[in-house]
């Protein structure tokens, strides 16, 4: 039967691992409120953005002469930019992307895989780790944007990124990241960074023909909107997987924290029955001996 103090020892650490953990869970809700709030807001302005360069391309006449626009029928040379946080304890966030990624990859591009022609950039400190270890192809490893995201630093990675796909270094650039739903549910996303994909469509129009005059010419005008526009894309998917980031180690940590009591519980509950066997073996002992 273990000893008293045995007991206690493990109850009071159980109770230091709950104060770190609800701790941990408030810090996390106070970062997931404001983030929250920038992500919410922020989508429509892309989305918004979007539906400019759509109709804009819709407005042009022929086939669209922008690099932005290149398209190679096979894809060669991929360029994968995986998200994941710096730090764990945020419950399956971080597998669950990586996960979702490397199947990804191994479905669609297992040819360009196989010639070793997938390169990756690591924005976290557990994609890194778990990449390098199974010996993946990294070409730049990024942990400041995680840990204090600035659209400035984002800035600057989109403009690297457009400069690879412009000197035809990649053909294709994919986003793989957790895209925040609720508190509860991060949703593994990828999404194609360049080439640039317009999505035109016939629209109805209600009230108004959107008809453009275009001053300067449509090639160069959409040559200087899509980079603004996919400077607002990178920011957004980085402040989306930063916001679910926060949510999932809100819900880890709140989990954490209702197991905590629920050990101390039964840590209790087992301690007095101990401390009852032995008192009642003590009786007994003195009993024997008064006889």
């Amino acid at each position: 039967m273990p000893a008293l103090k045995d007991i206690r020892n493990r109850i009071y650490s159980v109770i230091s691992t709950k104060q770190v953990t609800s701790a941990m869970k408030m810090v996390s809700a106070a970062r997931l409120r404001k983030t929250q709030d920038l992500v919410i807001k922020f989508r429509p302005y892309v989305n918004t953005l979007q539906d400019i360069l759509n109709n804009l391309s819709a407005n042009i006449s022929g086939e669209i002469e922008s690099p932005f626009f290149r398209k190679e029928p096979i894809p060669s040379k991929i360029l994968a930019i995986l998200i994941t946080s710096n730090k764990g304890l945020c419950g399956s966030f971080n597998n669950n992307i990586i996960r979702y990624a490397i199947n990804f990859i191994q479905n669609n591009y297992s040819q360009q895989l196989k010639n070793c022609n997938v390169d990756f950039i690591c924005i976290g400190k557990k994609c890194y780790d778990y990449l390098k270890k199974q010996k993946f192809k990294i070409v730049e490893y990024n942990q400041q944007l995680v840990n204090k995201l600035k659209y400035e630093d984002v800035a600057e990675l989109t403009d690297r990124l457009i400069s690879f796909f412009v000197e035809k270094k990649y053909d294709e650039i994919i986003f793989f990241y957790n895209s925040f739903k609720n508190a509860a549910t991060q949703i593994p996303k990828s999404e194609k960074f360049l080439p640039f994909e317009p999505k035109i469509t016939e629209t109805k129009t209600i009230g108004y023909n959107k008809i453009y005059i275009f001053e300067p010419q449509a090639d160069e005008l959409l040559n200087q909107i899509i980079p603004v526009i996919l400077k607002s894309q990178s920011y957004k998917i980085l402040l989306d997987s930063t916001t679910a980031e926060h949510a999932a180690r809100m819900t880890a940590m709140h989990k954490a924290t209702d197991n905590a009591n629920d050990m101390i519980r039964e840590l209790r509950l087992y301690y007095n029955k101990v401390r009852q066997a032995n008192i009642t073996k003590e009786l007994l002992d003195i009993m024997g001996g008064a006889n």
